[in-house]
């Protein structure tokens, strides 16, 4: 299992190198196809037409910064071997909606963190957390300051889900990659027992695939985030799995506590799912 074709998501008016670099490193590892993408929404208006000079400038404005995205991503895999389209839209539809739509075309999406929500432009900056829940693809994350993706440890975050079932089959191609794989749950003690049968069936499942993992229950003393990052400190995690929870109402999401994180400020790479 391999992923044939890598979709990055670009964001404009910023520097995405470390997409870029992560979407370079994965198309020559596992010899894909790269699908760029951009979208903005032109200029609002409300009571009042804006000027057709005004108009045509934004519009000059938005094609100009989408060619230097799309420039930015081309150089970026230019030594990669891999084919290389683009795909772009200045649209009024909301931007997670049509880059969702455009994942048809992909295996996995590429992409960098979230800004906070009260922070967005909605113009120029896509909901990253509307688009994981929308995508139906597996979104890979990519801290800013990212160099490459190393693979050296993965862990899975596990909870009997969903959510997190759809995640570990969707990581497949990066797991088999991995130099040592944990699967870890967070747990009282009195749910210990349970959660650890959990997590072992899992690992069988994975070394079926061909991937050896060992398993780990983390005590949920301090939260499920705080459990998370200890197992991933004392593994020095590189790739994190999760599945994405979260609940839509009109269209404003409401993410749980370590989906949050990971969305907005995520400090190594992680593949989430919904």
């Amino acid at each position: 299992m391999t992923y044939s074709t890598l979709m990055t998501h670009l964001e404009l008016e910023t520097r995405n190198d470390a997409v870029c670099a992560v979407s370079a490193q994965l198309a020559s590892l596992m010899k894909a196809d790269v699908i760029g993408i951009a979208a903005c929404q032109p200029l609002p208006y409300f009571t009042e037409m804006p000027a057709p000079v005004v108009i045509e400038m934004d519009r000059t404005e938005l094609l100009r910064e989408i060619g230097a995205t799309e420039s930015q991503l081309r150089a970026a895999l230019k030594d990669s071997g891999c084919r290389v389209t683009f795909r772009s839209e200045l649209t009024y539809m909301d931007l997670a909606d049509y880059v969702a739509e455009e994942a048809r075309a992909s295996d996995l999406i590429i992409t960098g963190p979230a800004l906070h929500y009260d922070l967005l432009d909605p113009t120029r900056r896509t909901d990253i957390g509307a688009l994981v829940m929308a995508a139906g693809r597996p979104v890979l994350i990519v801290p800013k300051e990212a160099s490459k993706l190393t693979l050296e440890c993965a862990v899975i975050a596990w909870k009997d889900t969903r959510e997190a079932r759809r995640a570990v089959a969707d990581a497949l191609p990066l797991l088999k990659q991995a130099d040592r794989v944990t699967v870890a749950a967070m747990a009282s003690k009195s749910q210990a027992k349970q959660a650890r049968e959990s997590i072992l069936d899992v690992a069988q499942w994975l070394e079926r695939h061909g991937i050896k993992a060992d398993v780990h229950v983390e005590p949920s003393n301090g939260g499920d985030i705080s459990g998370l990052h200890r197992v991933l400190e004392a593994r020095n995690c590189d790739l994190l799995v999760a599945g994405a929870y979260g609940h839509s109402r009109l269209r404003e999401w409401s993410f749980g506590g370590v989906t949050m994180d990971l969305l907005i400020s995520p400090d190594r790479c992680a593949l989430i799912s919904h």
